[in-house]
C-alpha cells in the first residue's frame, strides 16, 4: 500500500497524547464473517506507553501522563533509531517470561523503579521491549486524522528495529485464525482496529476492540484484611472496587496470586495510605477491614461477575501504575 501524500505545514509537537483505548468485546468484529475492514494484532500483556522522540531525545509517558522515561533506560536509544525524524509513537512496554511469552508478572519488578534502580534491574536480567503499533506524529505534522491503515503504512516506512523495540505485526482480516493462534500460544488475546479509524486520544468509542481469552479487570484498592497462619500480621486479602455513578463500589476481596515480595511491597504501600473511614460507597467490606486512600490500581483475573456486582474467584496479577483510580470502571 502506498502511503498517502502528506501536508508539509509544520505544527507544534505536543508534549503528550492521551492513548486511544479499546473497548472490551465478547466476540470478533465483522458482519457475516467478513472482517476485511479490520486490522488484528496480538494483545500485549504489558504497560501502555506514548513515546515522544524529539531532537534525539526520548520521553516516555504512561496512559495517565506520568513520565516513566527513567524506568526503562534501555529504550533511550529509540530516539536515535529514528535518525533525523521527530515522532510520537504509541505502543506497549512488555517483558517476557522464560518461554518467550509476554508476562505482566515479569514486568512488575520494573514498574516502580526509576533511574539507577531501573538500570540495576535491567542488568539482573529483567529487560523490556517496546512493541510499537501506531504513529501519531511525524516531523511537525499530526497523523491522527489519517486512517489506521495509512498510519501503519507510514510506521512501517520508518523501519524501527532495535534490541529493545520493534514494530508489532498486524494483519488485515483473518481475526478468527489469529485469535485461535493466541489461545494456543497462551497469549492474552487480540486487538481489533477498524482500518479506516482516526486516532481519537483518550476515546473508547468502539473503533478499537479487545477480545480476551481470560476475564480480567482493573480495580481500585480501598482496604485490606490481615491474614492468618503464615500471613498473620500481614496482608491476607485486598478489598477492591470499581467506580460508578455513586463513587467507589465494593467488588469483593482478592486473597490469591501474591508472592512474598508482592505482599511485602503491598504492606509498605498500604501502610502509607491508611485512613479511618471507608472509601467505598454502598456495600462495605467485612468487619475488621483496614481502609486506605483509594489511589492504587491493580489488575485481577476472575471467573465471572455475580448478580450483585461482586467478582467471583479473583486472583491478583499486579499493580497498574499507568491507570488513574478515578477512571477504573467495570468493563464486562
Amino acid at each position: 500500500m502506498c502511503p498517502p501524500a502528506r501536508v508539509t505545514a509544520q505544527e507544534e509537537m505536543p508534549s503528550f497524547v492521551a492513548p486511544m483505548l479499546a473497548r472490551l468485546s465478547a466476540r470478533l468484529p465483522g458482519a457475516e464473517g467478513d472482517d476485511s475492514g479490520w486490522a488484528f494484532e496480538v494483545k500485549w500483556d504489558g504497560v501502555r506507553a506514548i513515546a515522544r522522540c524529539a531532537h534525539g531525545e526520548l520521553t516516555l509517558r504512561s496512559r495517565n501522563g506520568n513520565d516513566i522515561t527513567t524506568a526503562y533506560p534501555e529504550l533511550a536509544p529509540l530516539a536515535q533509531g529514528l535518525g533525523a525524524h521527530d515522532a510520537i509513537l504509541d505502543g506497549e512496554i512488555v517483558a517476557f517470561d522464560e518461554h518467550g511469552r509476554p508476562s505482566f508478572a515479569a514486568l512488575q519488578p520494573r514498574i516502580h523503579l526509576r533511574g539507577e534502580a531501573a538500570a540495576h534491574a535491567r542488568a539482573r536480567g529483567a529487560p523490556v521491549t517496546y512493541a510499537i503499533f501506531d504513529l501519531l506524529w511525524l516531523d511537525g505534522e499530526s497523523l491522527m486524522d489519517l486512517p489506521y491503515g495509512d498510519r501503519r503504512a507510514l510506521l512501517g516506512e520508518l523501519d524501527l528495529r532495535g534490541e529493545h523495540w520493534r514494530v508489532s505485526s498486524y494483519q488485515r482480516g483473518g481475526g478468527e485464525a489469529l485469535l485461535a493462534a493466541t489461545r494456543e500460544q497462551g497469549l492474552e488475546g487480540v486487538i481489533a482496529k477498524r482500518l479506516d479509524s482516526r486516532y481519537l486520544p483518550g476515546n473508547r468509542a468502539g473503533a478499537w476492540l479487545k477480545i480476551k481469552h481470560h476475564q480480567s479487570q482493573e480495580v481500585v484498592i480501598g482496604g485490606w484484611s490481615e491474614g492468618r497462619g503464615a500471613r498473620a500480621g500481614r496482608v491476607g486479602a485486598l478489598h477492591i472496587g470499581v467506580q460508578d455513578e455513586h463513587g467507589l463500589r465494593y467488588a469483593g476481596r482478592v486473597g490469591t496470586g501474591f508472592t512474598a515480595a508482592t505482599l511485602a511491597r503491598l504492606g509498605e504501600l498500604l501502610a502509607a495510605r491508611a485512613r479511618e473511614d471507608s472509601p467505598f460507597a454502598g456495600p462495605q467490606p467485612p468487619r475488621g477491614a483496614h481502609f486506605v486512600e483509594p489511589d492504587l490500581v491493580c489488575e485481577v483475573e476472575f471467573s465471572e461477575w455475580t448478580t450483585d456486582g461482586m467478582l467471583r474467584h479473583p486472583s491478583y496479577r499486579g499493580l497498574r501504575e499507568d491507570k488513574p483510580a478515578a477512571a477504573i470502571i467495570r468493563e464486562g
